[in-house]
């Protein structure tokens, strides 16, 4: 066996030993100070909050202070901001015009592909269209990849990916792969730090959970309980959380009328008519709506049309099942690992206190003991490991083709829009740790220490370039790696970078390592 091969081995073994971490104490902390625990440093915390650390944001955390720098995180401008080569790489997957025009003009077609008398012709203009679906996924899957890599607002853009599991839809599903991207950038990214209870509405008003969760087809003649389960099961209290059977078929009529279109305004009496809702494609018919009292959670719902909606997500927001279910998974999302039942208390107080405000819980997770002990113990989902390794080896260079990073995810069980259940896809160490998963890693990370040219190139539909001699292989072994990543490194993988060749080898294993896997532990001399 070559020699780089046996160290690639000494390290998928040390890596499948502690990728678990040392067991927690559930024991309660002291309650969170008021400002970043002194016993983190600068880098550790820049990694533990983006999508992995680069030159550039250990420099800016630097310049602004730690805590002007934590509230810029947490309080962002308003709108997703790119540097202006990223933002010039994006252009290419951006869609033309509102969702509304877009899926009207869809529907156009798809009306007189229907009409069409020859059978062959049909088929072809079929395809076509189907094309179109595809194209319009394959962009939103691009340009919410290139936000993450290289927005500087970096912790609304790991909470983007977070809400986007947690509200999960599925992409392959027909021409709802034509609503993912407006789904990302109008319902999720603008509230990802806002308050739960807009962010849940947001996604219920929006055609691509509406489709998914097939609340379109949930009428008064005909209910779809669908939406109302996961709306409460996954969405809001999670298993376990007080609600019966009885619950969801309340709530489903409730959210009976809920649906999306662009069909004429339906023919009604005027008590009715003043309750139709229309913005964009989301639509609340009146006529497709049970407008009988309902019994919710233990509480009496009035028939009264859309009002009933807005009480059913209020009741559902702010109850202490929601605070202590979205808790949990907010910081196992950020900690990467099982938070501590001490710990979910503790944000789930801030939680109801704060009526949801998702900064405020953030903000208390990073303050709190908890976060520091577990900074270095837990373990990078697929998504965080391949967007941590690309934006270290690419952190002087553009990416302009995204499609071998949702490549790489696929292959590690995580593609973009790709979790067919609405569950979303499980962010426990436990469930990404296993030995298949450790060699498919140890794959990409060759893939990305070789250079990876293709993310440089124009994207494959576009016009390629004339031939040009392949980019030399990114280095890591560099200033950065000397002053920050290598005191956080253990022996063995020290041993094993000290014998490798410098160039791809040498980035390979170093990306390979289980303290690259884990993220950035606080360097020794903080410990």
């Amino acid at each position: 066996m070559p020699s780089h091969l046996r160290r690639l081995a000494g390290l998928i073994a040390i890596a499948l030993t502690c990728v678990t971490g040392p067991v927690r104490s559930e024991e309660p902390a002291a309650h969170a100070t008021a400002s970043v625990p002194a016993a983190i440093d600068d880098a550790a915390l820049v990694d533990a909050l983006t999508f992995g650390i680069t030159p550039d944001d250990l420099a800016c955390m630097r310049a602004m202070g730690r805590e002007a720098w934590l509230e810029a995180q947490i309080h962002p401008p308003t709108g997703l901001r790119l540097p202006p080569a990223s933002q010039a790489a994006s252009e290419p997957f951006q869609d033309g015009g509102t969702l509304l025009e877009r899926f009207s003009a869809y529907g156009a077609q798809v009306r007189v592909i229907s009409a069409m008398p020859d059978d062959e012709a049909r088929r072809r203009a079929a395809k076509d269209v189907g094309s179109v679906e595809v194209r319009s996924g394959e962009r939103a899957v691009g340009r919410t990849i290139l936000a993450a890599l290289s927005t500087p607002d970096q912790l609304r853009e790991r909470l983007t990916w977070f809400w986007l599991n947690h509200f999960n839809v599925y992409l392959p599903t027909t021409y709802l792969r034509m609503f993912v991207g407006d789904y990302v950038d109008t319902a999720i990214r603008p509230r990802a730090l806002g308050r739960f209870r807009d962010l849940l509405g947001a996604t219920l008003r929006h055609p691509a959970m509406l489709g998914y969760l097939d609340n379109a087809k949930n009428t008064a003649q005909r209910r779809n309980e669908n939406y109302a389960r996961e709306l409460m099961e996954l969405h809001t209290l999670g298993v376990g959380g007080g609600y019966t059977q009885g619950d969801v078929e309340q709530l489903a009529r409730i959210l009976t009328g809920v649906g999306y279109g662009f069909t004429p305004e339906p023919r009604m009496p005027p008590d009715r008519q003043r309750d139709y809702r229309r913005d964009g494609l989301f639509v609340f018919d009146p006529t497709q709506h049970d407008y009988g009292d309902k019994s919710f959670l233990g509480r009496t719902i009035k028939g009264r049309g859309y009002a009933e909606i807005e009480e059913a997500l209020d009741i559902l927001a702010r109850h202490p099942a929601t605070a202590r279910h979205v808790s949990t998974s907010l910081a196992r999302a950020l900690l990467g690992d099982v938070p501590s039942a001490a710990l979910v208390e503790r944000l789930g107080r801030v939680f109801m206190d704060s009526d949801g405000d998702i900064a405020q819980v953030v903000k208390a997770l990073v303050r709190d003991p908890d976060f520091g002990a577990s900074l270095g113990r837990g373990f990078k989902d697929p998504v965080r490991y391949v967007l941590s390794a690309v934006r270290l080896i690419s952190a002087d260079r553009t990416i302009r083709n995204p499609a071998p990073i949702q490549s790489w995810l696929k292959r590690l069980g995580q593609g973009l829009f790709g979790r067919s259940t609405p569950d979303g896809y499980p962010l426990d160490a436990a469930d990404w740790n296993g030995p298949g998963q450790m060699v498919s890693r140890f794959e990409v990370a060759r893939l990305i220490s070789e250079g990876a040219p293709a993310l440089f190139a124009l994207p494959a539909e576009d016009t390629p370039p004339p031939e040009k001699p392949k980019p030399p292989p990114p280095t890591v072994q560099n200033a950065f790696y000397e002053t920050v990543l290598r005191g956080r490194l253990g022996a063995p993988t020290l041993a094993a970078l000290a014998q490798a060749k410098p160039g791809p080898e040498w980035t390979m294993l170093l990306l390979s390592s289980p303290e690259f896997m884990h993220g950035l532990a606080p360097h020794e001399a903080l410990r």
